[in-house]
């Protein structure tokens, strides 16, 4: 699968954080703690050169906790403040507004001694695509500011969010990089939303998941789909060849058949996604620090 997805607001939106990132104290990326490397855009570092980041792993109510607990010392080991958050749910937003002042703490003494106590900071909000990022704001700033809904592609232009009297983020939207070098970097995007579907074949999305679930997770398999046990996989066997077995498992398992008997895999890929997106399987992490290729 060659996973490419590449709007043209997404140029206009690179131009924008490059302007505006004179006008901003610091940077906070919202990255989605289930595929932490993959839902980084690599553009990122380069577009935010020597400004003091706050990289926020979102989504960490799906996540692995101990592969959550890995990553976030993998930032902080990198110079990067670090603050774990379920946005949809609330939790870890309303340590927001410390972490960005402990953050940026040697910038505000700075500004007091030269009688700025009060001067308001500014943060740009970075993300791609359905990583959560409007969800955060609004919870941040308790109350709807920014549009969301549970797909990529909807926060078109920069917007300002006052927080209280000395906090503003700048809402961007999500911005994506014109070409995946990684398969696995595609494939983990897809799984979780963060490109859209209709340009996928979900069938075959939904074997290399299956694949990546049984090899790693096969507990959350065999209980979600209540299976005695897991197909194994045969010597050789490639992701997609074993996928679909399991594929065709769990939708026997749960009476999606066609006729023939056959198992309808395009209609048990499209739930095992839907089920997945909405962690009702589990908690999956699907790239380690030290093993950052992920569910290919």
């Amino acid at each position: 699968m060659n996973i490419q997805w590449y709007p043209g607001h997404m140029t206009k939106t690179r131009r924008m954080i490059a302007e505006q990132l004179k006008n901003v104290d610091a940077v906070c990326e919202i990255l989605d703690a289930r595929i932490p490397v993959s839902s980084r855009n690599p553009d990122v570092d380069q577009l935010t050169a020597g400004k003091p980041r706050l990289v926020v792993l979102n989504r960490v109510d799906q996540a692995d906790p101990e592969a959550t607990r890995r990553w976030a010392a993998y930032f902080r080991a990198r110079g990067y403040a670090v603050l774990e958050s379920n946005a949809k749910g609330g939790a870890g937003t309303a340590k927001f507004a410390a972490a960005v002042r402990e953050l940026l703490a040697d910038k505000l003494r700075a500004y007091a001694e030269k009688g700025q106590a009060g001067r308001i900071i500014r943060v740009m909000i970075l993300g791609i695509p359905n990583v959560g990022k409007s969800t955060f704001i609004n919870k941040v700033a308790g109350r709807k500011t920014a549009r969301t809904e549970d797909r990529p592609g909807v926060t078109r232009s920069k917007q300002w969010v006052p927080i209280d009297k000395g906090l503003e983020l700048l809402d961007t939207p999500g911005i994506l990089w014109p070409k995946f070098e990684d398969q696995s970097v595609g494939l983990n995007l897809a799984y979780t939303g963060a490109v859209k579907d209709d340009i996928l074949d979900v069938e075959t999305l939904g074997c290399h998941l299956m694949a990546y679930l049984g090899e790693r997770y096969p507990g959350a398999l065999t209980a979600g789909y209540k299976l005695p046990s897991l197909p194994q996989r045969e010597e050789g066997e490639n992701n997609i060849a074993y996928g679909y077995r399991l594929l065709e498992a769990a939708g026997r398992k749960r009476g999606f058949l066609i006729s023939g008997g056959e198992v309808d895999t395009e209609r048990m890929a499209k739930i095992l996604l839907d089920e997945f997106r909405g962690g009702r399987l589990g908690r999956f992490t699907l790239e380690l620090p030290d093993q950052k290729g992920g569910a290919a």
